[in-house]
């Protein structure tokens, strides 16, 4: 199975500044030597704690933002330094699909309306764009009449829906969905994600898909990537990751997690404290201030990903 996407030592750095009445300028790292890569027609699921850089990677690989260093190789060509009018013709093929549908929707406007929006920017017809928006509509799940209706008269499964159909209006072939089900009730967010393999399935979609849930992701990924404090920290195929996960962070997520029970951990890690501010990043291994291996010297190496019986991950203590 062919690369679709290749990610090389990706980092996002941003400037902050030092306070109202204090012209210091300080810089904080989000993304630091990111690298994975996805093939055609699967998904990478990226999970871990709030403000471990996951929605920044997000928006930096589908450009939404720019990254301060690496590659962002997609379909052969690296499009990480491309301007926003040379990103122009690619964002037909590379769609977001944010967190919350409601602020992504115009409530002013009628959903056909909203749906239709791309395929008018790009020069379609009036007649074909009312076609197109309505089979969209009942493709995913939504009835006739919500072509007329305003965003308001939905549920919010519903509005993701839309969300959904809207990303599908130009064909795209690879979907950056960040956290698109964390707002739903359990039910229906098993009905969206549904949704979304068999729209994998009938169209060939790629997906990198976002969430903190690491039960939401087990059942939709082909992949996982598990994000600390900006670094993948671990990566590997569903079935390593869950079986047999191998570093403590990833121990910790698992173990937290009612929904994925015993077989998901070999044994109950309990994390500490919360996910320190990368204003005041930890030397070393960014996990060692949390870390229930932890020795001395994770607090001066920075581990590097290796491979470690099928998986990389980011420790110098397990063999």
């Amino acid at each position: 199975m062919s690369e679709l996407l290749q990610i090389k030592n990706l980092s996002k750095i941003y400037k902050t500044a030092g306070g109202s009445l204090s012209v210091r300028k300080s810089s904080v790292s989000a993304l630091e030597d990111v690298s994975f890569s996805v093939s055609q027609g699967q998904t990478l699921g990226i999970v871990g704690e709030s403000g471990c850089g996951k929605s920044t990677l997000g928006r930096v690989i589908s450009r939404l933002d720019t990254p301060s260093a690496g590659e962002i190789i997609y379909k052969g060509e690296n499009i990480a330094g491309k301007s926003l009018s040379a990103m122009r013709p690619l964002r037909k093929s590379i769609q977001f699909i944010f967190q919350d549908p409601y602020a992504s929707l115009n409530p002013r406007r009628q959903i056909g309306a909203i749906v239709e929006e791309p395929l008018r920017i790009n020069g379609v017809s009036k007649e074909e764009r009312r076609s197109q928006a309505q089979a969209l509509l009942e493709r995913v799940g939504l009835d006739k009449g919500s072509y007329e209706k305003y965003p308001h008269e939905f549920s919010g499964g519903q509005r993701q829906r839309v969300v959904i159909a809207r990303a599908l209006t130009l064909k795209p072939e690879l979907i950056i969905a960040d956290e698109p089900v964390s707002a739903l009730d359990v039910s229906i967010q098993a009905q969206v994600l549904n949704l979304f393999k068999e729209l994998q399935e009938e169209l060939g979609l790629t997906y990198i898909f976002i969430a903190h849930d690491l039960g939401v992701v087990r059942h939709i990924s082909d992949r996982i990537a598990v994000m600390y404090l900006g670094r993948i920290v671990e990566i590997g195929s569903v079935e390593e990751i869950y079986s047999d996960p191998k570093h403590p962070y990833t121990k910790a997520l698992l173990s937290a997690n009612p929904r994925i029970g015993e077989n998901g951990a070999s044994s109950r890690q309990i994390l500490v404290g919360d996910i320190p501010s990368p204003l005041n990043r930890p030397s070393g291994c960014s996990f060692h201030t949390r870390c229930p291996i932890a020795k001395p010297e994770c607090a001066i190496n920075s581990p590097a990903l290796r491979d470690i019986r099928g998986v990389d991950v980011a420790c110098d203590l397990i063999s």
